[in-house]
């Protein structure tokens, strides 16, 4: 896989302008997204690369560029990395009970917004294809290690890798393999809770 020059939260808005399009909808929408076979996580899936500048023009992902904002977490994320990021979909942060969100954006809530998003952000360049391999070698399962601490823990569902938080919420990876300059971003359908 080659990453392209484009970091992490400037790929978001760019695949909610161009690759995204055919997933895209209305953030008060609520649609079923099918998870994506283990296989079908390749190069393919990559974003085409017209560069914007404004976080805000994620069509996919306003909620966790807005989240991303408000813990102050942009500058990290436009570091050398490299990361993952398992990256939440509006769609998937709609499905927090009422008034979660829109608690966690503000102010006096940073530190656990913070460590919400950072539970979803996993030090290196790790791939489906090294997930479904961990997977295996693990019997099974794979502990994937958080910048948050906590870990996650990835299993294969037929052909779909599905991923369980600390408090057993079980999220489907939708897209994979999502290359920029500094790492990997994998689509999610639902949001990771740490314990």
């Amino acid at each position: 896989m080659t990453p392209t020059n484009t970091p992490v939260i400037t790929k978001l808005n760019q695949l909610g302008k161009a690759a995204i399009m055919a997933l895209a909808v209305a953030s008060t929408s609520v649609i079923a997204i099918a998870p994506t076979p283990a296989h079908a996580h390749g190069p393919k899936s990559r974003a085409a690369a017209a560069h914007v500048h404004p976080a805000v023009k994620s069509k996919k992902h306003k909620t966790l560029v807005a989240a991303v904002q408000a813990a102050d977490l942009v500058d990290t994320l436009k570091s050398a990395g490299p990361f993952t990021v398992f990256a939440p979909t509006d769609t998937a942060f709609a499905k927090l009970p009422e008034g979660t969100v829109e608690t966690l954006v503000k102010p006096a809530s940073k530190s656990t917004l913070t460590k919400i998003l950072t539970y979803h952000v996993v030090a290196g360049r790790v791939t489906a294809s090294d997930l479904v391999n961990q997977i295996k070698l693990g019997g099974g399962e794979y502990r994937i290690p958080t910048v948050a601490g906590p870990t996650l823990t990835a299993r294969l569902s037929g052909e779909k890798i599905i991923i369980t938080d600390a408090q057993d919420r079980v999220t489907a990876v939708t897209r994979a393999n999502i290359s920029t300059s500094n790492g990997v971003i994998h689509f999610t359908d639902g949001v990771f809770l740490p314990a």
